[in-house]
């Protein structure tokens, strides 16, 4: 037992959530598993504990394998900053800003580092559990490919494909992938399990045998809707999840290159706390009693996208009512009064005024901070653990204010009156003590309950439902 790939009949149809609950389930048997994905794209990136980045579905599934993530878990990472660009990240580190069409004559020298990356998860675990991206059915990426069947080849890792029966039409989704691809692609394909099922799977018996009959391929299953999946952190940003709770409300901005929103998956658990996802179109809800404007990976960017919707006009309008703004990273540097990429490193070099809602200006410069770190919030002194993935630095008179202080030196800032507050420091809601003291201040009584507890508890009822609904035991089997 080696290795065993997941991929999916088209992109968004779980295959993450299925090899975090194949990790977990395959930990609970007493293996040694670890994940792997060659390729990513997301700008929800996890800080690694040799110091570099991979993508945050990745992260999840190291926790269900009960490690702490590792860059060869994702050698590749593609963090889109345009419509048609995107920052290269190998091995946990940026190599390169490239247009999508110029990725393309890239992508064969990457084969190398992702098959040493997978070299080395393999020779020290009894089983690597890999995630594939997209869908092998675009055939027309077949040339290069380091994602999906061209890794699968070159690694001689066995597939089972995924497909998606809520979006409708998952029998053309397995059949007609079989049709497109290569023949010997397609012999890499040992089965299927048909997901996201909502009401009593027997009703799709007759099409269940369909597939199987027209493809050849054995079924593993067909696994229902995992209701609980909103409590898990979520990579892609259309996959954000609304809050369940009721109370106080805090409105988060849905910018276009959002990264790190992962930020506000322990607030959306609260009970005593509604998250709100503020759309493109849709106004700042104006009893909100918290705006958190989010990490961006185009910071000038998504001032302008920010503008476009008159948020600018509305967080003026917040203020100006008593409310709390609180920017992270990105969100942050455009509180401030001036962002400069004097060397055109998110895009075409200048500068963009920013919201002035805090006295600091930033500069983007190409070095990039990438870390773990511990912080003490300035204003309740309770500790952060926390983590800090940006380029720029930000200055200014109300850097004198910090938000928190690491190692005794300022960091992130705050205005005159208290209501305005940035800072670099990803995942501190995670920090219970810290969080239910932040809630505190905005006068929510929040319980202290353990947010990883939850997690961990949660990737178990997930391994269990993939055991209730799989062949796990026949998919494990697979795997050489």
């Amino acid at each position: 037992m080696t290795a065993l790939m997941i991929q999916g009949a088209g992109s968004n149809v779980g295959k993450s959530m299925i090899v975090a609950g194949l990790c977990r389930a395959a930990r609970l048997r007493g293996l040694t598993v670890a994940p792997f994905k060659p390729q990513n794209m997301s700008n929800n990136a996890a800080v690694t504990v040799n110091g570099g980045e991979i993508g945050r579905a990745q992260a999840l599934q190291a926790m269900a394998c009960g490690l702490e993530p590792h860059t060869d878990m994702n050698p590749v990472l593609l963090k889109p900053e345009s419509e048609v660009g995107s920052q290269v990240i190998v091995q946990g580190k940026r190599v390169a800003t490239v247009k999508a069409r110029d990725y393309a004559a890239l992508k064969p020298s990457l084969l190398a580092p992702v098959l040493e990356s997978f070299g080395r998860l393999k020779a020290t675990h009894d089983l690597v559990i890999v995630e594939g991206a997209g869908s092998p059915a675009e055939v027309n990426l077949r040339k290069g490919d380091i994602a999906n069947m061209g890794f699968a080849l070159a690694a001689g890792v066995p597939v089972v494909l995924v497909g998606d029966i809520d979006r409708g039409g998952v029998i053309a989704q397995m059949v007609g992938t079989k049709v497109v691809l290569d023949p010997y692609d397609e012999s890499l394909i040992k089965g299927f399990i048909i997901n996201k099922f909502r009401g009593d799977p027997r009703l799709f018996d007759d099409g269940y045998r369909m597939i199987a009959d027209h493809t050849h391929w054995p079924g593993f299953g067909v696994l229902p809707y995992f209701s609980d999946a909103w409590r898990l952190p979520a990579e892609d940003a259309l996959d954000i999840a609304v809050s369940t709770g009721t109370g106080v409300k805090i409105a988060c901005l849905t910018l276009s290159r959002i990264a790190n929103f992962d930020d506000l998956d322990p607030l959306k658990s609260e009970p005593g706390v509604q998250v709100v996802m503020v759309r493109a179109g849709e106004p700042i809800p104006a009893d909100a009693a918290l705006v958190i404007i989010p990490g961006s990976k185009s910071t000038r960017g998504d001032l302008a996208y920010l503008r476009a919707q008159g948020w600018d006009i509305d967080l003026l309008a917040h203020h100006r009512r008593g409310g709390r703004i609180l920017g992270i990273c990105g969100g942050y540097q455009m509180l401030g009064t001036l962002v400069s990429d004097p060397e055109g490193i998110e895009g075409p070099a200048g500068q963009t005024p920013g919201l002035g809602l805090l006295d600091v200006a930033t500069t983007m410069t190409s070095d990039k901070r990438l870390t773990r770190t511990h912080a003490i919030h300035a204003a309740t002194g309770r500790p952060i653990t926390a983590y800090e993935i940006h380029i720029g630095r930000s200055n200014g008179p109300d850097c004198a204010r910090p938000f928190a202080h690491i190692n005794g030196q300022p960091e992130g800032a705050m205005s005159a009156d208290g209501r305005v507050m940035g800072s670099y420091l990803h995942g501190m809601f995670s920090d219970d003590a810290f969080r239910a003291a932040f809630l505190l201040d905005l006068g929510i009584t929040a319980p202290l309950r353990n947010h990883r507890s939850e997690v961990e508890a949660t990737l178990d009822a997930l391994a269990a439902h993939l055991e209730r609904h799989l062949d796990v035991d026949g998919l494990l089997a697979l795997a050489c």
